[in-house]
């Protein structure tokens, strides 16, 4: 929806507007309607826009309130704002815009921090209180929208994107060594707080940061997840599970259909996207739009998946796109993919959907994605095995991470082997209580973990840099709350994602629910032949590259003698791993 950004100082100073602006600047693709600053003491406060809900200039940001004293910026959406503004115009509050905006600062007066819980929906933002002087910071459950920020003893800076606060200068740009161990284990997840930089951490999901004027930070996590049955679920049948999965389904894809412009699907031809497809025709007789990619066959792995996509077009009549991209734009598309991550993601289809958010935001503003399916309804490999798992920490670490720790200690130099942190984090978060049943450790990791910086990351950044907002129905927190009362089994049999398939036959096609797991095709860069392969050799051996020392030769050379034969376990490319990060380093200027 837009870009945020501001700072506050702890010193006496005023605050530099120059920085915020500069930081605002960076971040025109993620809010090109509009932008906004406002000072107010100790602090200043940014924002770009893209109108999404409430197009009107009373819903503009920051948006101040002078008579509760507050002012917002914010970036997402509240889909259930209608509701919250009936009851609290109940409360005696009166509104002078149509937006989600001015509910967010309404209810933030009406229940403090605590105002969060109140909302479904995906957000970040920033209030700041005119009597109190305190910022208070807060991110959406499944955090889906970002939250970044840099703090030392005389100010807070915070920006929706990483880049944005490089932007604004005085950022320690520095590896952070345990970053690093995260990045070349956990298939390039770096959990929060943590960031690849050592200056710059990242808001937890579902968590609110108070800010007090003397700069002391206190944080605390709003919601959690639970594994297992309700006790009136306990004697569900399966039917009963699958009409719970679709009625839950149902409601998640209908509010994120609360918008002053149109919405689209992106539509790969995969059972999540089919889904919401069919759920979104049961709900509005309107022609949905619907959008695929697709690049050329390399040797017999296909460039697309169209034929799929088109069962469910011609099955509900969409207003179709069907995108066909040479792969010869996808080398200069990706070193601007690669400029715009706000941390470095190594799976090869991000530029794949950036090109497609390209594409589609020429069509729309806002569509609905199918990410998370796998994560919370269990569509993934390592799943069935952790059934049975005696060692839950062992059989996940050998199906998920990149390397252990021998083979990590082989590609970095010896600074950087400074110990096994992305195994100690799995084995900590493993032991947290709500998730007893291996299989069920293991998709809450991913759920709060891996799919927040790995697919969702992916998400927000590829459709923003296009100014296009996604809306992910399966992350509704309450569709992710349920599939984790979902008995496993019912998730993982045959092939994973099982009481989700058995629930779409009642709505898609079956062709596109047994049809073989598909992923984003972008085969030339997945197998990094040709250009992409001397992108990557240049990025490793240049003088940048050769005086950070970060990579041990050896191990580079041994990539690089044959890329092919060296894939992680989740079939990525170990070269293009530590190319990207250098990339990315590169791209920003950090040495």
């Amino acid at each position: 929806m837009c870009g945020i950004s501001g700072i506050m100082q702890f010193d006496g100073r005023a605050p530099d507007a120059a920085q915020v602006v500069r930081m605002m600047d960076t971040m025109v693709p993620r809010g090109p309607d509009g932008d906004g600053l406002v000072l107010r003491g100790a602090v200043a406060l940014g924002h770009r826009r893209l109108k999404i809900i409430d197009l009107s200039e009373a819903a503009q940001q920051p948006m101040v309130d002078t008579a509760l004293g507050l002012t917002v910026v914010y970036n997402g959406a509240i889909y259930n704002y209608p509701e919250l503004r009936a009851e609290l115009e109940g409360k005696g509050y009166n509104f002078f815009s149509h937006g989600d905006t001015e509910v967010i600062l309404k209810a933030f007066h009406a229940w403090g921090p605590d105002c969060v819980e109140h909302f479904n929906g995906m957000f970040a933002f920033a209030i700041y209180e005119r009597d109190s002087g305190r910022v208070t910071l807060a991110r959406d459950r499944l955090g889906i929208k970002p939250l970044y920020y840099t703090k030392d003893a005389t100010r807070l800076r915070f920006s929706s994107t990483l880049p944005s606060l490089l932007a604004a200068g005085g950022v320690d740009t520095s590896l952070d060594p345990v970053a690093l161990n995260y990045y070349m284990s956990f298939h390039s997840v770096v959990p929060p707080e943590r960031t690849i930089l050592s200056g710059v951490k990242k808001l937890p999901p579902a968590t609110v940061a108070v800010v007090e004027p003397d700069g002391k930070m206190t944080q605390h996590k709003y919601w959690d997840l639970q594994y297992g049955m309700r006790e009136d679920e306990k004697n569900y049948s399966q039917a009963d599970w699958e009409e719970a999965t679709l009625e839950v389904m149902r409601d998640a894809v209908k509010r994120r259909l609360v918008a002053d412009v149109p919405v689209g699907v992106l539509l790969s031809g995969g059972l999540d996207s089919s889904l919401i497809v069919g759920l979104l025709a049961e709900h509005s007789n309107q022609q949905i739009e619907t959008f695929s990619i697709g690049f050329e066959t390399v040797g017999d792995e296909a460039g697309d998946e169209f034929k799929y996509s088109d069962v469910i077009v011609e099955r509900f009549q969409t207003k179709h796109h069907k995108l066909s991209i040479d792969s010869t734009r996808a080398l200069p598309a990706l070193k601007a993919c690669i400029g715009q991550m706000s941390e470095p993601m190594v799976s090869h289809d991000n530029v794949g959907f950036y090109m497609l958010s390209q594409e589609v935001a020429k069509f729309v503003k806002v569509v609905q994605s199918g990410q998370g399916a796998d994560e919370i309804f269990g569509g993934y490999h390592w799943y069935p095995p952790m059934m049975t798992a005696t060692d839950p920490l062992e059989s996940y670490a050998k199906a998920f991470f990149d390397r252990d720790y021998s083979e990590y200690c082989e590609v970095v130099e010896k600074k950087w082997q400074q110990g096994d942190f992305a195994r100690d984090f799995v084995k900590t978060h493993f032991a947290l209580p709500g998730a007893d049943a291996p299989i069920d450790k293991a998709m809450r990791l991913d759920a709060q973990v891996m799919l927040v910086d790995d697919p969702v990351k992916r998400v927000d950044n590829n459709t923003m840099a296009a100014s296009l907002e996604a809306r992910v129905p399966f992350l509704d927190h309450e569709v992710v709350e349920f599939a984790a009362r979902v008995p496993p089994e019912l998730k993982i049999k045959d092939g994973g994602k099982y009481v989700l398939k058995e629930a779409g036959r009642r709505v898609i096609p079956s062709e596109v629910i047994d049809r073989p797991k598909g992923y984003f095709p972008v085969p030339a860069l997945k197998y990094l032949r040709g250009e992409f392969l001397e992108m990557a050799r240049d990025s490793l051996l240049n003088d940048t590259a050769r005086a950070r020392g970060l990579y041990q030769p050896a191990y580079v050379e041994k990539l690089l003698a044959a890329p092919e034969e060296h894939i992680t376990p989740l079939r990525g490319s170990k070269l293009w791993q530590l190319s990207l990060l250098e990339l990315w380093l590169q791209s920003h200027g950090i040495r």
